[in-house]
């Protein structure tokens, strides 16, 4: 049996009493939750049996479990009552270089400000950022602390606009340590389309000098999405360092597309015009029109790293048909091997993200992911 939270309870009573109020009114803040939610399949409400769900993580048979929920009214976390992070999705996670790992979540919502106005779901943030100390990860992950504006309530680290068909949002794609600075790689996102397409203006690198608190962005890495270009192929990202280089997995904006590969020099990180480009042969610089797939078929929210066990890269991202993959590589450059069904489509429907922590040790991986219809974050743990 699980035990509800005062806010979570809170949150139950509050949506029954306002019955039949939504979000989706009047302005882009408190009364209007767009992001991902509007327009990509998710929920108006992220609170279990309110949203249709029982709130229980998915019973899976075989190799991958879920362990626990990071987010939202059930988490061990109390993310509601500590961050007023009701609903989130992605995750992607990094090694901050200092004993901690940074986890960064797109469209956000928590308890609105104005029940009557928005509904009980509000309060929308395009991106925040969480930091955990934990190393063990056996029984869950436990959240630390998060950048706030004030007392219990997760600040938007990287803004937007919010506007429909200007700036919708700024969607966190990867993260990466070097040298002691943090930097996310992030998505300017114009207008959300159907499902599993949406628009970017430009992707570019926002970074912080003080472990998450504080972000900056980078006008220098700008890549704008414009035609005959080649930056269309890196709006989305997926950061690896290799050899004193940091290797970029670049994908276009949605869900239906190879990945290609670019690199730069570690301390050039910020310097779009610095990105050497994979053409198949070898390394290309500053044309990023060049890069060919390294990683066919198609490839969604995708994460990279090397682990330790396998001697190998791997790779994990869902796929066409919904199923959750991994696959693996001598070399960032592939040959990449045939992919390795983890959660089967059918398994656990609207299942997306597949952000791998970095202290995954010997054959258990875990990793983050997130479905629609609960509209929050889940740890899980494969075996290799």
């Amino acid at each position: 049996m699980v035990k509800l939270s005062a806010s979570a309870v809170a949150c139950v009573v509050a949506s029954t009493a306002l019955l039949g109020a939504t979000h989706a009114q009047a302005s882009p803040w408190d009364c209007n939750v767009t992001g991902s939610l509007e327009k990509s399949g998710g929920p108006t409400n992220p609170i279990p049996w309110l949203n249709g769900t029982n709130g229980n993580l998915p019973e899976l048979q075989g190799r991958t479990s879920a362990v626990e929920y990071i987010t939202g009214a059930l988490s061990p976390n109390q993310t509601v009552e500590r961050f007023n992070v009701l609903g989130t999705d992605l995750g992607i996670m990094w090694d901050n270089g200092a004993g901690q790992v940074l986890t960064v979540f797109g469209d956000t919502v928590g308890i609105g400000s104005d029940l009557l106005c928005s509904g009980v779901v509000g309060d929308w943030r395009s991106n925040v950022l969480f930091r955990s100390g934990d190393g063990n990860l056996s029984d869950g992950m436990n959240i630390d602390s998060s950048p706030t504006d004030r007392p219990n309530h997760s600040r938007e680290i990287i803004g937007s606009l919010k506007v429909t068909g200007v700036e919708t949002s700024s969607i966190p794609t990867t993260g990466i340590s070097v040298n002691g600075v943090q930097y996310v790689n992030y998505m300017s996102v114009r207008s959300w389309g159907g499902s599993g397409e949406w628009a970017t203006n430009f992707s570019q690198i926002a970074s912080s000098h003080d472990n998450g608190e504080t972000w900056q962005v980078e006008p220098s890495s700008a890549r704008p999405n414009l035609p005959l270009t080649g930056n269309a192929n890196f709006q989305m990202g997926s950061f690896v360092k290799d050899g004193g280089y940091v290797y970029n997995f670049g994908t276009p904006p949605g869900r239906f597309s190879e990945a290609r590969l670019s690199r730069v020099k570690e301390e050039a990180i910020v310097d779009a015009a610095a990105y050497e480009y994979w053409d198949g042969k070898g390394w290309v610089p500053n044309n990023p029109d060049v890069a060919v797939p390294v990683l066919d078929g198609d490839v969604s929210e995708l994460s990279v790293q090397y682990n330790n066990y396998l001697g190998r890269f791997v790779a994990m991202y869902s796929d066409a048909s919904g199923s959750l993959v991994l696959r693996t590589a001598d070399q960032l450059t592939g040959p990449w091997s045939a992919s390795d069904v983890v959660i089967g489509s059918g398994a656990v429907p609207g299942l997306y993200g597949a952000y791998m922590h970095p202290w995954s040790q010997g054959q258990d991986l875990y990793f983050l992911a997130t479905t629609w219809s609960d509209y929050n974050v889940m740890l899980m743990r494969t075996t290799l």
